[in-house]
């Protein structure tokens, strides 16, 4: 799958979009998988998108998919 990454996310991958070699999993394995590659990663309050649209942590993510990490936006 694609993964891609924005704000502090990518800054903390050193990277803004990676490959990833996940067969299907549901959004909530898939956040307790990347906290354990990268522990580092602060995942608090992050979104998630797939294929564009928002999603929730029963959905299934399939290998063909792209993933998107979106931290929260304050804007004032």
């Amino acid at each position: 799958m694609k993964l891609l990454c924005f704000a502090h996310l990518s800054e903390q991958l050193g990277t803004s979009a990676m490959e990833l070699d996940f067969d299907s999993i549901t959004v909530a394995d898939f956040r307790l998988e990347m906290k354990k590659r990268y522990p580092h990663l602060i995942l608090d309050d992050v979104m998630i998108a797939v294929n564009e649209q928002f999603v929730d942590e029963l959905y299934v993510i399939k290998s063909n998919d792209t993933v998107a990490m979106l931290p929260p936006v304050s804007g004032g």
